[in-house]
């Protein structure tokens, strides 16, 4: 009560300075409106969910921002501001949720905005507006379960709605619909995930089989490489045409061999019935690929590898307490890397997958490296535009286990709350939904 008894008598007192000053007649009643919403605007309140180390629940705060979004609100992005904290407008709804979920928030009057605004004009940082909640497709054989993949464990525990999507709806042309793509740890190659060898006998295996060339039949190929050196096609159109593509583990390194070596089979006799083409190294094109060149492809059936862009061996020499580190970039000049590497460290514990990492000298010069393990050969995360669109890599399978194996359990993230490698996979989630601006990368 005192507080607004303060407040009616300063207007009280402002009202009559007014009327005792000789400003003209019709100006008189815009003054009167500013001087009486004054004291409001300066008790409005903002909600700042710091994404530091002060942070409670990570990831769940990025589920926080996505359904704000969904609430027709916009939430601003500060960038380097105490790790990428999220500010938007104060309303009961969000404390509330905040509240249930564990995400630790601040109420923020507009003194303390103009004050977090000053800050970031003055340093490395940036205020990104996100403006509507992007529209997701996980890539995903109907066969997987969410924990198979990080992307949907993330999406999962952060309550951020995606949908499924294979090959029948990309060959049908149902990309169009999403606004950004996450692709599961997938084979484009063709070749079973290379696990011919060890797992040929086991049963999940021979499924996958079954259900990608019942795929292949339906659309009228011969072979499964074929099947899905056209679903690679598709994908690489939808980011010509303004499309944001995320991938992890295999599926970076196998996108780009199938569009190299588009209409060439490099799939060994055990796998599809005859023999690899004899000439299908000089008819790899590297001006296909979206991120990867002058790469040596292994073709045999017996080895667990695809090509020499992969790092998972030198990693797995290295052992378990290498980091990588996340590049700084200059937030106010380019805002999309900045944007894709928020996160409360710069360190991220190394962790493994069918492709580990990248190989530097694999890379196409226009490739921006956002993530490397420093004095090596291997760059962890990547970036880059293709078209209208753009595409972001990261290496290894699962941030939280270093060395995923097959019929390991799901990782609980409720045990990892504060994950800063699952961070950057939120982080691209967000990205679509910044509002679009002519941009530097």
């Amino acid at each position: 009560m005192k507080k607004k008894q303060r407040s009616h008598r300063k207007v009280k007192s402002l009202t009559v300075k007014i009327r005792n000053r000789s400003f003209p007649r019709h100006i008189k009643p815009f003054i009167f409106i500013i001087f009486l919403i004054y004291p409001f605007t300066l008790s409005a309140k903002s909600i700042l969910i710091p994404m530091d180390m002060t942070q409670t629940d990570h990831l769940r705060a990025y589920g926080i921002a996505y359904w704000v979004l969904e609430q027709g609100r916009d939430v601003e992005w500060l960038l380097n501001f105490k790790g990428g904290s999220f500010l938007f407008d104060d309303f009961k709804e969000a404390r509330d949720i905040c509240l249930i979920k564990g995400v630790r928030f601040e109420e923020v009057t507009s003194t303390d905005v103009v004050s977090i605004y000053k800050t970031i004009e003055e340093n490395n940082m940036e205020k990104i507006t996100l403006e509507k909640p992007p529209k997701i497709a996980v890539y995903t054989p109907p066969n997987k379960e969410p924990w198979d993949d990080a992307v949907t464990l993330a999406l999962t525990y952060a309550k951020i709605p995606y949908e499924k999507i294979w090959d029948e709806e990309v060959l049908n042309g149902e990309l169009i619909n999403y606004d950004w793509l996450h692709l599961h740890h997938e084979d484009f190659t063709g070749q079973f995930g290379k696990f011919y060898s060890s797992f040929r006998s086991a049963e999940w295996y021979k499924e996958e089989v079954k259900i990608n060339e019942r795929m292949a039949e339906k659309f009228g190929y011969s072979k499964v490489w074929q099947l899905k050196h056209s679903v690679a096609r598709m994908i690489k159109h939808y980011v010509a045409k303004g499309g944001f593509l995320f991938a992890m583990c295999s599926a970076p390194i196998t996108l780009d061999i199938a569009l190299a070596t588009e209409d060439v089979d490099i799939v060994a006799l055990p796998l599809d019935g005859d023999p690899v083409d004899a000439q299908y190294v000089e008819k790899i094109d590297y001006t296909k690929t979206l991120a990867f060149e002058n790469f040596n492809l292994e073709t045999s059936p017996f080895i667990y590898e695809h090509s020499d862009i992969d790092v998972t061996k030198e990693a797995q020499m290295r052992g378990q307490d290498t980091y990588f580190t996340l590049f700084e970039f200059s937030a106010k000049y380019d805002p999309v890397p900045t944007m894709l590497t928020q996160d409360h460290t710069v360190l991220v514990k190394e962790f493994l997958g069918q492709d580990c990492g990248f190989r530097r000298t694999r890379l196409k010069k226009a490739v921006v490296i956002m993530g490397e393990v420093s004095g090596t050969e291997e760059t962890k995360y990547i970036h880059g535009n293709y078209g209208e669109g753009t595409f972001t890599f990261l290496g290894g399978h699962d941030p939280e286990d270093y060395a995923h194996l097959v019929g390991d359990p799901p990782t609980r993230l409720e045990l990892h709350k504060d994950s800063p490698g699952y961070r950057l996979i939120l982080n691209n989630v967000l990205f679509p939904a910044a509002r679009k601006k002519k941009l530097k990368t």
